[in-house]
C-alpha cells in the first residue's frame, strides 16, 4: 500500500521504511519482549516506521526465526488500547476490517457505526479484497453474516455495498443524471411515504462521479441538498448508512474528518473508532484527511489527538498522524484547493434561503388582537395563545396586529405585553413585536450602553446585514434615539476596529458578481503585506473585505489560497488579535456560508455551563424569516444533533415552548 500507483500522488502518512531488512526487524522485536516486562518505546518505534507490507515479512521473518507468532507475543505482551493499536496494524488492511466486521456483529448488540463506516467508505477492490479475507479468517460468508445480524432496508444498502459493482466509468451521461434527479424527487418528496428502493439502486451503484453531478443537479431542481431529503424521508439506521455514501461520494477524507473529530470531541474518546481510522487511512489518504480537520475545525488532527489521549498510546497515533499541521497554519500546497472547494460546495448562492416562521394563511389582525387582550386580561396570563400567535406570524403581519389592537382597545400591545411576561420569554417576544431593523438597532445600542461594549454583538449584526438592512438599521436608530449609529459607534469603540465597524455601518458594500482580474489584484494586495506589518494588514484587509460584494470576496479567498497555500481565515487568525480579529473572521465566515456561521453561534451560545440567553435571542428573532431553516441543516451537519434537540436540552419553561416553535420542526 505503501507505494502509490503510477503517476498517482501518494497522500498517506506511512511510507517504506528505507534500507528494510524484515530479519533485523524481527529480532529486534523479539528482544523487545523478552524477560521480564517489554519495550514498549521500540515496539512502537518500529512497527509505526513500516508500511503495512513491510509488517507483513516481518511477522513471515519472525516465524522463521523463532516458530512463533508475532501478532499473538504482541497480543501477550501489551494491553488495552495501545495492543489494539499495535495489533491492528499488523494486519492486512482487508483483514484488518473484516476483523473490524466480525467485533461489531458478535455478541450481543451490532456495532452498526463500524459497519456503516467500513462498507460505506470503501472501494470495489477493497470490498471484494473484505469479502475474500474474511472468508479465508472465519471460514464464513460475510454476506450471510451481514444479513443474520441487520434487517430492513439497512439491510438491503449494506448488501449492495458489498457486491463491490459500484460503476467506475467517468463518463457521465447528463440524460441519466436528469432521470436520477427526478426518480430521487418522485421516490421521497414527491411520494407518499418513500420508495426506499429507488435510493438504494441509485446511491449504492451509480459511480462517484455521477452522483456528485446527480447532487448538484438535485439541488438546483429541489432547492435543497440531497441530505436534507435523506434526513427528511428516511430514518434509523439506514439514514445514517446513506447520509454517510453521501459524505463518501462528496469527499471520503472529509468523511472520515469528521468521524475523528468526533470520536475525540466532548467527554470520553470513541477509541475503538479512533484506532480503526488511524490504522487503516495511514496508508492511503491521511495526508488529506489531515488538511480537511484542520481546515473545517480549525485546529489540527495532531494536536487534538495529544490533548485527547495519553503513553505509548498517543505517541502511536501521532506517528501514524505524521506530522502537526497548526504550527505554520499553511496548506499541503497538493491539497491547497480543498478549502475553497469545501466553501463551494455549501455556497450560499447555490441554496435557497428559506425562513422557518412564513406569513399566516387566513390572517385576522383582529381576531389576533382580540385573543391576546383576552390572554393578558384579567387575574394570571396565558402565555400559550401569547407564544401560539405571535411565533406563527410574519413580522408584517404582527405589525398589523399591534395597530389593530391599538384601534381596538386604546392601549399599546407592547406595553401590555412588557408588563404580563417577564425574564428570557419577554425579550424573545418582544423582539419578534419589533420590525427587524428596530430590533437590530435596539440590540446595538444595548451593546454600547453601560459600563462595557458588547463587541460580540456588534460584530454579529454589522458583519452579516446586507446593505438595504444596514440602510433600514441606521434609519431606526436615528429615529429611535435621536443619535447616528456612526456617532454612537465612534463613541464605545477606537482604533482600527471602530474603522471596520463604521466601515460597514455605511451600507456601502459592492453588490454584483466577482471581476477575476480584480479579485487577483485584492488577494496579491493582501498576500504582498509583511508579516507582522500588523496596522499595514488590517488596512488592506479592511478596505477588501468591508467593501467588496460577497460572490468577489468569494474568489478573493481562492485566489489568495492559490498565491500562498493559505486559508485566509487562518491568515487573520495567526496575524491579528482582539476585537479586530474576531470582526475579520466573522466578515470571512459570513462570505464562505453565512447559514453556518449562525449555526456555530448558536451551538456556543447553549454549550457548556450556562447558556448565552442574549445571542440565542436575538439570532432566532433575528433570522426566523430569512435563513433560520439553513441554519437548522447546517447545525444538524456538523454538530450531529438538531437546533431542536441543542434547545430542548438547553432551555426549559415558555422560552423552551417560543423557541422551538421559531424553531419550527425537528430535524
Amino acid at each position: 500500500m505503501a507505494n502509490p500507483a503510477q503517476g498517482a500522488k501518494y497522500r498517506g502518512s506511512i511510507h517504506n521504511f528505507p534500507d528494510f531488512d524484515p530479519s533485523q526487524d524481527a529480532e529486534a522485536l523479539y528482544t523487545a519482549m523478552k524477560g521480564f516486562g517489554s519495550d514498549k518505546e521500540a515496539i512502537l518505534e518500529l512497527i509505526t516506521s513500516r508500511s503495512n507490507k513491510q509488517r507483513q515479512e516481518i511477522c513471515l521473518s519472525y516465524k522463521s526465526l523463532y516458530g512463533k507468532d508475532l501478532i499473538a507475543d504482541l497480543k501477550y505482551e501489551l494491553t488495552g488500547k495501545f495492543e489494539r493499536l499495535i495489533v491492528g496494524l499488523m494486519r492486512p488492511l482487508a483483514y484488518s476490517d473484516a476483523k473490524e466486521i466480525k467485533d461489531a456483529i458478535s455478541g450481543i448488540g451490532t456495532d452498526e457505526k463500524c459497519l456503516i463506516e467500513i462498507l460505506a467508505s470503501r472501494t470495489n477492490e477493497q470490498i471484494h479484497q473484505l469479502v475474500a479475507a474474511y472468508k479465508d479468517a472465519y471460514e464464513r460468508d460475510l454476506e450471510s453474516d451481514i444479513i443474520g445480524d441487520t434487517s430492513g432496508h439497512f439491510q438491503k444498502m449494506l448488501v449492495v455495498l458489498l457486491q463491490g459493482t459500484r460503476e467506475e466509468d467517468n463518463v457521465v451521461s447528463e440524460d441519466l443524471v436528469q432521470q436520477d434527479v427526478q426518480d430521487l424527487f418522485e421516490a421521497g418528496e414527491l411520494k407518499w411515504g418513500t420508495d426506499e428502493a429507488q435510493f438504494i439502486y441509485i446511491l449504492g451503484n451509480r459511480s462517484k462521479q455521477h452522483l456528485r453531478l446527480v447532487f448538484d443537479e438535485y439541488l438546483k431542481t429541489t432547492g435543497k441538498p440531497i441530505e436534507a431529503s435523506i434526513r427528511a424521508e428516511l430514518s434509523g439506521d439506514f439514514e445514517k448508512l446513506m447520509l454517510a455514501v453521501v459524505k463518501c461520494v462528496r469527499s471520503t477524507p472529509e468523511y472520515f474528518a469528521e468521524r475523528l473529530f468526533k470520536a475525540m470531541k466532548g467527554l470520553g474518546t470513541r477509541d475503538n473508532t479512533l484506532i480503526r481510522i488511524m490504522v487503516t487511512r495511514s496508508e492511503l489518504d491521511m495526508l488529506d484527511i489531515r488538511e480537511i480537520f484542520r481546515t473545517k475545525y480549525e485546529k489540527s488532527l495532531y494536536s487534538m489527538i495529544k490533548n485527547d489521549t495519553s503513553g505509548e498510546y498517543k505517541k502511536a497515533l501521532l506517528k501514524l498522524c505524521g506530522g502537526d499541521d497548526d504550527a505554520a497554519g499553511q496548506f499541503f500546497p497538493e491539497a491547497a484547493q480543498v478549502a475553497y472547494q469545501m466553501w463551494e460546495l455549501s455556497a450560499v448562492s447555490r441554496v435557497e434561503l428559506k425562513g422557518t416562521v412564513r406569513p399566516a394563511g387566513d390572517f385576522n389582525p383582529d381576531a389576533d388582537a382580540k385573543a391576546l387582550r383576552k390572554a393578558m386580561k384579567g387575574l394570571g396570563t396565558d402565555e400559550d395563545t401569547i407564544i401560539d400567535i405571535i411565533t406563527h406570524r410574519s413580522n408584517a403581519q404582527r405589525q398589523q396586529i399591534r395597530q389593530t389592537f391599538k384601534s381596538h382597545f386604546g392601549r399599546d400591545l407592547m406595553a401590555d405585553l412588557k408588563s404580563e411576561i417577564s425574564g428570557d420569554l419577554a425579550r424573545l417576544i418582544l423582539g419578534l413585536m419589533m420590525p427587524p431593523a428596530h430590533y437590530d438597532a435596539k440590540q446595538l445600542k444595548k451593546a454600547m450602553e453601560g459600563a462595557g461594549t458588547d463587541e460580540k454583538a456588534l460584530i454579529e449584526i454589522l458583519a452579516t446585514r446586507n446593505n438595504d438592512e444596514i440602510r433600514a438599521i441606521n434609519e431606526a436608530y436615528k429615529e429611535d434615539y435621536h443619535k447616528s449609529l456612526e456617532d454612537a459607534l465612534s463613541s464605545d469603540t477606537s482604533g482600527h476596529f471602530k474603522r471596520i465597524l463604521i466601515s460597514l455601518a455605511t451600507g456601502n458594500r459592492e453588490e454584483g458578481g466577482e471581476d477575476r482580474d480584480q479579485a487577483r489584484e485584492d488577494a496579491q494586495e493582501i498576500a504582498d503585506t509583511p508579516s507582522g506589518d500588523k496596522t499595514s494588514l488590517e488596512t488592506r484587509f479592511m478596505t477588501i473585505l468591508c467593501t467588496r460584494s460577497y460572490p468577489h470576496l468569494r474568489r478573493v479567498f481562492q485566489e489568495f489560497i492559490k498565491m500562498t497555500n493559505y486559508d485566509v481565515e487562518h491568515v487573520i487568525k495567526k496575524e491579528m488579535s482582539g476585537d479586530v480579529r474576531d470582526a475579520f473572521v466573522a466578515i470571512v465566515q459570513s462570505v464562505k456560508n453565512k447559514p453556518l456561521f449562525f449555526a456555530d453561534k448558536l451551538y456556543k451560545s447553549m454549550k457548556g455551563a450556562g447558556t448565552d440567553e442574549k445571542t440565542l435571542t436575538r439570532v432566532m428573532v433575528s433570522r426566523s424569516e430569512i435563513d433560520l431553516f439553513n441554519i437548522r441543516q447546517e447545525f444538524i451537519e456538523k454538530y450531529d444533533k438538531s437546533l431542536h434537540q441543542a434547545i430542548e436540552g438547553d432551555t426549559s419553561g415558555d422560552f423552551l415552548k417560543a423557541l422551538l416553535a421559531l424553531c419550527g420542526g425537528e430535524d
